[in-house]
């Protein structure tokens, strides 16, 4: 399935709220994700992505003209500066499509050709099996789990930490 990602526009709101208000999105993110989640919202995310654009990478995914999720990779800083986190979600009508193994690829080639890192790592909850698959088709690693390291609407759960180096990706 086609998709494409770019810069996200205010008039992307309505529809990001309408795909993120959905409980099965929620539940594999973290609790900085509201739920429900409302117009305002979205419209506070977009605002924040748009302004923080010269330090970060934050794509709405594009499927058939309207915004039905999102990827971002966040650069560190301190100890480690070349470091950055991966995030991402997309609307439940199209998991399983190969469009977040796709996007993950496009956004970290991106990051790495605009920012001074030389890792991407990202956080799945172990039941998230899904994206587990995501980032290991992109060349992911696991590089621990964190036992009992996350509580997630009451539940203590793993969580598995996976890393790509700048040279496994862009070789």
């Amino acid at each position: 399935m086609e998709f494409m990602l770019r810069t996200w526009r205010a008039t992307d709101a309505a529809t990001m709220a309408w795909y993120a208000n959905d409980p099965d999105v929620a539940e594999n993110l973290s609790d900085t994700f509201p739920n429900p989640y409302d117009i305002k919202d979205a419209q506070e995310f977009i605002r924040k992505c748009r302004e923080r654009e010269q330090f970060q990478l934050c794509r709405a995914i594009v499927i058939s003209g309207e915004s039905a999720g999102s990827i971002g990779v966040f650069p560190k800083s301190g100890l480690y500066r070349l470091d950055a986190d991966l995030g991402y979600w997309l609307a439940k009508p199209y998991w399983g499509k190969g469009i977040m193994t796709a996007a993950v690829e496009q956004l970290c080639r991106e990051a790495f050709k605009r920012f001074d890192i030389v890792r991407i790592s990202a956080e799945v909850y172990s039941r998230n099996k899904a994206s587990q698959r995501v980032l290991e088709k992109n060349g992911f690693k696991l590089e621990g789990i964190l036992r009992k390291g996350v509580v997630k609407n009451g539940k203590i759960l793993n969580n598995r930490l996976y890393g790509i180096l700048k040279e496994d990706l862009m070789s």
